[in-house]
Order: C-alpha cells, then structure tokens, then sequence
C-alpha cells in the first residue's frame, strides 16, 4: 500500500492517545488552560466520572469569535508569543489537547472575550466542527466535554469505576490548587460537591500554608518542613512531609 497522509480527524485521535487517557486527563488540560487565561475562579462539573460530561468554568480573559474558531484546530496557541521554546511561561503550549479531545468526544466551547459586548460558542463532535454561534454567556470560558471516547469506544473499557474517576479527578484537581493558592477551585460530581477551596488572601507564603492546610489538614504544616533552592534553570520551593508523617490513601 502506497504511502499517504492520514486524514486530520485521525491524526486528531492518535495525538488524543498520547494526551488523554482517562477523563482526569481532560480535566487538567482544561483546568491548565484556564490557568493561564487569569482564572481566578474554576469550577468543575462531572457526570459519571467524567464519561458522560466534564465541563469547566472560569471567569478568566475569554476569547473573541476568531480565537474560538482557532482554539480547536491543531497547533494554534496564544502561548508562545516569540516562538521560542526555551521561554515557556504558560502550562499549555503545543495547541493538541483542545483539537485531541473534540476528536474523541462532543466538545462545546463557550466564550467571551474581556471588555466584549458578545459571546460566541462552537461546537466540535467527532473531530467535526460545527458554525460558530453567538452564547449568552456573561464572562470567562465554559468549555463542556460530553461522551468522552464515543468515537474510541475500545478505550473505555479502560476506564474503572465512575467513584475512581472521580476521584482521580479531585486528586489532580488538588494537586494543581496547592500551587495556586490564590484561585478558588470547586468540583461537582454527579450533583455532589466534592471539593471547595476559596481563593486564599495575603502574602504568597501565607497563602501557601493556608491552601496546604485547607487540602491535607492542619497538621501538615506541623509535620513538614519547608524546602527552598534554585540554580540557572529553574526555582523550587514548597513543604515536605517528615518521614514519620503519613496517613491512608483512599487512591492506593
């Protein structure tokens, strides 16, 4: 058989194999790029663990109707303004995972742009993108992800428990709100809330220890130490637990 270029939609499904694994694998690509919008509050819904529906909200700076016509095609970012790869400020930058989970899912994605007067939504099923609309939303990004793998039908058998989904969802949710402090995260799963934590107020250390606080307990802080070092590349900081602090993990 002759060699040949593959068709978009399947090259879409093969890059959402490297990006997706399980709905929680959504959620962060969503969540990350709400981040780098200037959310300052996200809210994450879940049905069925995330294979019915994840959906994401945030009051971050929105899209006009052309950047929405362009946020799900491949390779399309706002992230890297100088096309240097060695100066990456934003945790989403390769333009795949939007365009990677409508090949595999009914993605909807609504938008306003800060400062617009409109809101303007698409629609992508299957890799196939619908006219782009106007939406009564009033501010930030909804994006909704229904039918997770309905074109993959073989990778859901992959996926366990809707309980376990969930729950991998909140883990990934609370890793990601301990190095946001100052953003309030919310989940729902199934009409339940599973978590909430609101945007913490002060100078970043205290808003750290609050956050750690809030997501492991009080007695973390008792229990841990704070790291701090940095060289030519990168800075680190955080708190490490003492080798004598533990408890059970409901994930393990």
């Amino acid at each position: 058989m002759p060699i040949r270029i593959l068709p978009s939609n399947l090259v879409n499904q093969i890059a959402a194999g490297e990006v997706i694994e399980r709905p929680s694998s959504v959620m962060k690509e969503l969540v990350e790029n709400a981040l780098d919008a200037g959310a300052g509050r996200i809210e994450v819904t879940l049905e069925n663990g995330g294979k019915t529906l994840i959906a994401v909200s945030d009051d971050g700076k929105g899209m006009s109707r052309d950047e929405l016509a362009l946020a799900v095609e491949r390779h399309a970012t706002s992230k890297l303004p100088d096309d240097d790869l060695f100066n990456i400020q934003f945790l989403g930058f390769r333009g795949e995972a939007l365009p990677s989970i409508a090949s595999v899912s009914r993605l909807c994605i609504e938008s306003r742009a800060a400062g617009s007067n409109e809101g303007w939504q698409i629609s992508v099923s299957g890799g196939q993108k619908g006219e782009i609309l106007p939406s009564a939303i009033q501010n930030g990004t909804r994006i909704e992800v229904r039918d997770l793998f309905f074109t993959t039908p073989a990778r859901l058998k992959f996926l366990k428990a809707d309980n376990f989904e969930t729950a991998q969802c909140v883990d990934i949710l609370q890793r990601i709100a301990m190095a946001n402090p100052m953003v309030s995260f919310y989940l729902y799963g199934d009409g339940k809330k599973k978590l909430g934590l609101n945007a913490c107020q002060g100078e970043l250390f205290d808003c750290r220890q609050q956050r750690l606080a809030d997501i492991m307990g009080s007695e973390f802080t008792e229990n841990s130490v704070e790291i701090a070092a940095e060289n030519e590349f990168c800075t680190i900081s955080g708190r490490v637990g003492l080798p004598t602090y533990h408890k059970a993990n409901s994930l393990s």
